[in-house]
């Protein structure tokens, strides 16, 4: 580090001004460099995790409308069903702040591959589960095993990459939902053909083998997964001096330790509950359409076989956009606009859905619905990690807006009773995706508003770079601080 800053004084004292342009045009080619080899260590591995989190909580829609499937064998009337996928949110909102706070004084080898391994267990035994009483207890055991996943992998994303770098790579994490979406259909209806085998229904061989696969992943994560930049094995000494010293600048030398005062900065910040407003506004609908899609799209006048592979394309265009988005959020360098815009184009969706009968109407309001939908969580999550300074105060914040956000299944859960055309849960959705834009405009206007201020203040009291120490535990209230509109 000492020997970076002082080539960087060196040339700052002597060298022309055309070479220290030069310098800065070899800098950014070796961090694209060393960005490009954190991508390859780093995010084929979270996204197969968080593709199995998402599988695992899903695929009970799956199960749901197999042939002879569990609504039938585990006689899930009236609201059972909805009571069933809305339990698992209880647990999963209360215990992500808590995790990101063990994440922080645990090694992320340790912890992650360890909640993982518990909650591949729940689903693995979830097979055994015959009546909706049993279903009920392995879902609330599922989300609490499953908590400390999604935040947790968004903190150490964030512990990895700058804050102007982070939307892209939390977009290519988050795809893996849409992924396992379409995966879920393809699978539910292979795995639902083995009705019978081993004295298991087709929807319990869903929940096994898928069970399975995360049991496997997770043993394989206690060997191949790194903790943190200072420690990567793949990385040579001059990346990892590279990598330490642009997260060092990003975070403008705030705080990197653990202290309890850090966790009540975040809880007192009113702008900790605008994120989750906006994130709350977005995530109905992403589970609405985890849950419920198969069943809509089933209700649209498809068999069941059908509706499981007419799941595909949504989820997979969601995919497609959610990584666009992200890419260009990054490029650059805004929250704001790309959620707004998102959350407008999923509204034309359902706007669609509830005013169209016909099944291909229908159809490419589902489409429409999934494209505008997945892209807004990644970008605000990177948004929500972004107005928080330092490591402590960051993985509170995320933790808070996924945590808080994730009661909004809850809400999923019981909206879409009234089928075939599903009026009361589009409507509810529209709601909350009208609520996020304006949440969202409110946020752009107060950061620009602070910002402004920050500036005309260091102007006027000589506060510059130079000065960050004196700032080091105040996080965002730090006059140094800028956040992202």
């Amino acid at each position: 580090m000492s020997a970076l800053n002082e080539k960087a004084s060196y040339e700052e004292d002597v060298a022309p001004s055309k070479e220290l342009a030069l310098d800065v045009e070899i800098t950014e080619i070796a961090r694209a460099k060393v960005l490009r080899k954190l991508d390859v260590h780093l995010l084929p591995f979270v996204s197969l995790l968080y593709l199995l989190s998402f599988l695992d909580r899903a695929n009970i829609g799956n199960a749901k409308i197999a042939e002879k499937g569990m609504a039938k064998d585990a006689d899930l009337t009236g609201f059972r069903y909805n009571t069933i996928a809305a339990v698992f949110f209880i647990p999963y909102a209360l215990a992500e702040v808590p995790s990101n706070i063990v994440l922080k004084l645990v090694r992320p080898s340790l912890w992650i591959p360890s909640i993982m391994l518990a909650w591949g267990l729940v689903m693995t035994l979830m097979c055994l589960c015959n009546t909706y009483h049993e279903l009920i207890i392995a879902r609330i055991f599922l989300g609490l095993a499953e908590a400390g996943l999604f935040p947790g992998i968004t903190f150490y994303l964030s512990v990895w990459y700058r804050r102007r770098d982070v939307a892209f790579r939390v977009a290519i994490f988050f795809s893996a939902a849409t992924v396992a979406g379409a995966f879920g259909g393809l699978l539910g209806f292979a795995i639902e053909k083995m009705e019978g085998v081993g004295g298991l229904h087709g929807w319990q061989w869903i929940f096994c083998l898928e069970g399975i696969a995360t049991v496997l992943v997770a043993f394989a994560s206690y060997f191949y997964m790194y903790d943190y930049p200072e420690t990567a094995s793949f990385l040579t000494d001059t990346e990892r001096a590279q990598i330490v010293h642009m997260l060092k600048d990003d975070a403008q030398d705030l705080a990197t330790h653990y202290d309890r005062k850090f966790v009540w900065q975040a809880m007192r910040d009113y702008q900790t509950y605008v994120q989750i407003g906006i994130y709350i506004g977005v995530l109905i609908p992403v589970y609405a359409i985890a849950l419920f899609t198969p069943t809509i799209v089933q209700e649209l006048g498809f068999t069941a076989a059908q509706a499981q592979l007419l799941t595909i394309p949504p989820f997979a265009c969601g995919c497609i956009a959610t990584i666009a988005v992200g890419y260009f959020s990054d490029k650059y360098n805004l929250r704001g606009p790309f959620i707004i815009g998102s959350s407008l184009v999923a509204l034309v969706g359902y706007i669609v859905l509830y005013t169209q009968k016909a099944p291909g109407a229908g159809y490419a309001g589902a489409v429409l619905a999934a494209v505008g939908v997945y892209p807004t969580i990644a970008v605000d999550l990177a948004w929500a990690g972004s107005i928080a300074g330092g490591d402590t105060r960051r993985g509170v914040v995320i933790a808070m807006v996924i945590g808080l956000g994730n009661l909004g299944g809850i809400c999923s859960s019981f909206i879409y009773i009234t089928p075939p055309y599903f009026h009361i849960g589009h409507g509810t959705i529209m709601g909350w995706l009208s609520l996020t834009i304006i949440l969202s405009c409110f946020a752009m206007w107060d950061y620009d508003r602070i910002n402004k201020k920050r500036d005309a203040y260091c102007a006027s009291e000589s506060i510059d770079a130079s000065r960050r120490a004196e700032f080091r535990d105040m996080g965002s209230e730090s006059p140094l601080f800028r956040y992202t509109l």
